[in-house]
């Protein structure tokens, strides 16, 4: 413990040192901040201000689209300020504050499509049930899990990670403290930290994945059932959303987490760490929005409310 924070800084070599790329990737990640900010936050108060989506799946998106708003800024205003400033110098306890946070909501976000994927499951294979299944009680349960899980999981990332030493070296091959990144540089034997991570991060990612793609099963095998064509559609619809945020988010994270440290290709890490710091969180309100009619008529409403 004595020597565990010999180092009180990290230095952050980002995306790239080629200056003339420094410019075009501070606008290109202040666009993807901006289109995040204003679509989860846009989602959010949608969710709110209209009672008639007041209904367990918007509930679920509701505080998807907060998580994803959270765990980017935990993220993004840092990257963009380094790209502008050049300042790539980040306090310990800032490293261990963005590590824990980051951890936290992205593993609230994992339970949280668990959840949809269950609301969706009823929807589809029980909808004469679903009022007295998806009740505001099982709901509640569900999002407050998520939560406590999320932070339960992000203390144990973040104190594996610290626990181990760090000396001399401090440089960090990453534009953010991510905990495989971190562990890297450090001083001492992080074999058994290693083994902590994938076990932990193995257990949550596929019992998740797992519980997802059996209310999947479920949903395809009575989808085939189906002999019309409009329920047919109506079914592929209410799923497409939710199965597209599933496909890139647990992609990114598989191929993140769950191989040990040397087997990374940190350039290749950094990139794939963009999809799901960056990309993932603008692309969920536009997933669940551009095809949901009942989005954009609440969205028609206000607009035309507020003239």
């Amino acid at each position: 413990m004595e020597n565990r924070t010999e180092v009180t800084w990290f230095i952050l070599l980002g995306l790239t040192n080629n200056p003339h790329l420094q410019l075009p990737l501070f606008f290109t990640f202040l666009l993807i901040y901006t289109i995040t900010l204003v679509g989860n936050l846009g989602m959010f108060l949608l969710i709110l201000l209209d009672s008639r989506l007041h209904t367990p799946m918007y509930i679920f998106l509701c505080h998807l689209s907060l998580v994803d708003f959270c765990y980017s800024s935990t993220i993004t205003p840092k990257v963009i300020a380094g790209l502008l400033t050049g300042d790539k110098i980040m306090s310990y306890n800032a490293c261990a504050t963005q590590m824990f946070f980051f951890a936290t909501f992205a593993n609230v976000e994992i339970y949280l499509l668990v959840s949809m994927a269950y609301d969706r499951y009823v929807a589809v294979c029980k909808p004469l049930h679903y009022a007295t299944t998806m009740t505001t009680s099982l709901c509640t349960c569900l999002i407050i899990g998520s939560y406590i899980i999320g932070f339960l999981n992000a203390s144990i990332y973040t104190v594996n990670a610290l626990s181990l030493s760090f000396c001399e070296f401090n440089v960090i091959h990453h534009f953010f403290c991510d905990i495989p990144a971190v562990m890297i540089v450090s001083c001492s034997d992080r074999h058994v930290n290693e083994l902590i991570l994938i076990y932990v991060a193995s257990f949550n990612i596929f019992f998740a994945l797992i519980l997802i793609l059996k209310s999947y099963m479920f949903i395809f095998i009575n989808i085939l059932k189906m002999h019309s064509v409009a329920g047919y559609r109506k079914a592929l619809s209410t799923c497409a959303s939710h199965f597209t945020a599933v496909s890139i988010f647990y992609g990114t994270v598989i191929f993140m987490y769950l191989q040990p440290s040397s087997s990374h290709s940190m350039d290749t890490d950094k990139i794939a760490s963009v999809f799901y710091t960056m990309a993932t969180p603008m692309l969920n309100p536009l997933v669940y929005s551009i095809r949901n009619k009942e989005v954009k008529n609440a969205f028609t409403k206000i607009v035309l409310r507020s003239k």
